[in-house]
């Protein structure tokens, strides 16, 4: 790994960690600030609420600035949000920070693929666009344990100082290895958001917001369905959490390496592979060894699409890459979103919580479909070979 992609990878983990470090401090957060647990809850939906926003507005209005100084920016406000959540009186004013440190996370993703990918070689672009999604690997499977340690046990503010420390870290990277390079766009605001109106840039857009609901919908309720459903006690689902996301840094180069193989037949592959695990699970998840086999499988599926989503929106983006890869994330936000939603409808008014994994692979499939969609219509404005 070169050491400019490092350095966003870096970066990436943090904000990532920042993101998902607040499900594990939830009740210190409560019990501090004297609010209920549900209420302390809604600062993860704050935090997301920030970055389906600030997606698209942050990305629009910064579009035409030089990359470096953009990055150094988008990094140094959410070093401000997480330091504000530090420094917090109040329940009203960590929410605050909170949006504030996920308003910026949307943009800087995607300037960090773009940028990384600019620098990658011919035909590996899938495979650095998984190494910067590395850093979300690993802010879930390490960033966040280590978060919620260290907020047991000194406090949840010295939890999100952390999180503010480790992204100056990464800043001094940055402003070490990443290279100069000019802006995403000279145009217009109304000419980047022109893109959208392309049929390709959609169904990209619709591919990942549709082909991870249900994988999502899954991940957000694994707890309960490791200790419910398999039988496993609740001090095995950390280490189970563990098998998962070591299936997902397995993944996530798998897909990164298909993808610049054969992008759209791969992520199309994966998606029925991933369909097919989670109806599996549904089927055999109530026998422990099959569900921790299993829980790595998804794992893997999960996130080897990712790479290859992500590029697809970057090549049918190509006036306006950088704002696409940023909706696009905003996309996959509301998608989790509905994803909890539609999870807690199953369990409470709907089949029961075993039927996630089944409504899972049935809304994967969905996503197969819209893929399979993707590669009959690039097929068909493939010109054929002239004859000789």
């Amino acid at each position: 790994m070169s050491p400019p992609v490092f350095s966003l990878m870096l970066v990436v983990f943090s904000l990532t960690t920042g993101e998902f470090v607040i499900a594990g401090i939830v009740p210190d957060v409560a019990a501090d600030l004297s609010v209920s647990v549900s209420a302390a809850g809604q600062l993860a939906t704050t935090y997301a609420l920030g970055m389906i926003v600030g997606g698209p507005l942050v990305t629009a209005l910064t579009a035409r600035l030089a990359r470096k100084p953009l990055i150094v920016g988008l990094i140094a406000v959410s070093v401000a949000g997480n330091l504000g959540s530090v420094l917090a009186p109040n329940y009203a004013a960590l929410l605050v920070s909170r949006f504030v440190a996920g308003l910026v996370v949307a943009t800087f993703f995607a300037v960090a693929i773009a940028t990384a990918v600019s620098t990658a070689v011919a035909g590996r672009q899938a495979s650095t666009v998984a190494k910067v999604a590395l850093g979300m690997n690993l802010g879930m499977i390490l960033g966040t344990p280590i978060g919620t340690f260290i907020g047991q046990h000194l406090g949840w503010r010295a939890t999100f100082a952390v999180v503010a420390a480790a992204s100056v870290a990464a800043l001094l990277m940055v402003l070490r290895f990443v290279p100069a390079l000019p802006a995403a766009s000279t145009g217009s605001v109304l000419g980047e958001l022109r893109v959208f109106a392309r049929r390709d840039v959609q169904l990209a857009i619709v591919l990942t917001a549709v082909g991870n609901v249900g994988v999502v919908a899954v991940f957000i309720y694994i707890a309960p369905l490791l200790t419910v459903v398999s039988g496993f006690t609740a001090g095995t689902v950390p280490v189970l959490l563990l098998v998962y996301g070591a299936g997902a840094v397995a993944g996530n180069f798998l897909g990164g390496w298909l993808a610049d193989k054969a992008l759209m037949p791969s992520v199309t592959g994966l998606l029925a592979a991933l369909a097919g695990a989670l109806a599996l699970f549904w089927f055999a998840g109530g026998v422990q060894v099959p569900a921790a086999v299993l829980t790595f499988v998804i794992g893997v599926f999960a996130f080897a699409i990712i790479p290859g989503m992500q590029t697809r929106v970057l090549t049918t983006a190509d006036a306006a890459p950088t704002l696409a890869v940023a909706v696009n994330a905003s996309a996959f936000q509301l998608a989790a979103a509905f994803a909890g939603w539609l999870g807690g409808w199953i369990i409470s008014d709907g089949p029961g919580l075993r039927s996630i994994y089944l409504v899972g692979a049935v809304l994967t499939l969905t996503g197969l479909a819209v893929a399979m969609y993707i590669l009959r219509r690039d097929s068909r404005m493939t010109p054929a070979p002239a004859d000789t």
